[in-house]
């Protein structure tokens, strides 16, 4: 019996099947993939957590 798994497209919901055919899994095609990469790129979407301090990037060097 072959079971394969299905998942659900990130960005239109179609149901997706995850196996390698499936070319751009977990979307369903390129054009959901770079709609949810442009999601994170213009940070509609991201990772909650604490913000850092302005300058916790800056170098001390001198």
């Amino acid at each position: 019996m072959n079971n394969v798994t299905i998942v659900s497209c990130p960005t239109c919901n179609t149901p997706v099947r995850w196996e390698p055919a499936s070319k751009f899994r977990p979307f369903c095609s390129e054009r959901c993939k770079l709609i949810d990469l442009g999601e994170w790129a213009s940070e509609e979407k991201r990772i909650p957590g604490e913000d850092i301090p302005p300058h916790a990037n800056d170098d001390d060097v001198s």
